[in-house]
């Protein structure tokens, strides 16, 4: 029987990361980044990828938030619901570490 593993949930204070068995890599064809993990390849758009490359293992969620925030332009509680709910997706399929 396999053991089924605890779901990560998403927090203000997780420090989200890349596991080692995903990459973003530019492809020069497509003009776009794919997240390449084993037998899956996925096209994220670009405020997607702005999460990503902040997916770095030393800045917490809120500091992302904050970051996309004044990047954008925008209200941090209206961040903060997306990046909440896109972290928790992509953690759900393994491709981010919380």
């Amino acid at each position: 029987m396999m053991a089924l593993r605890e779901r990560a949930i998403v927090s203000l204070r997780s420090v989200p990361s890349l596991p080692r068995h995903v990459r973003m890599q530019y492809d020069p064809v497509r003009q776009g980044f794919a997240v390449l993990s084993p037998e899956k390849v996925f096209w994220p758009n670009d405020i997607s990828l702005d999460i990503l490359r902040r997916c770095d293992g030393r800045s917490s969620v809120s500091h992302i938030i904050a970051g996309l925030a004044a990047d954008y332009d925008a209200e941090q509680e209206a961040v903060a619901a997306d990046v909440i709910a896109f972290l928790q997706e992509w953690s759900d399929k393994l491709l981010v570490k919380l």
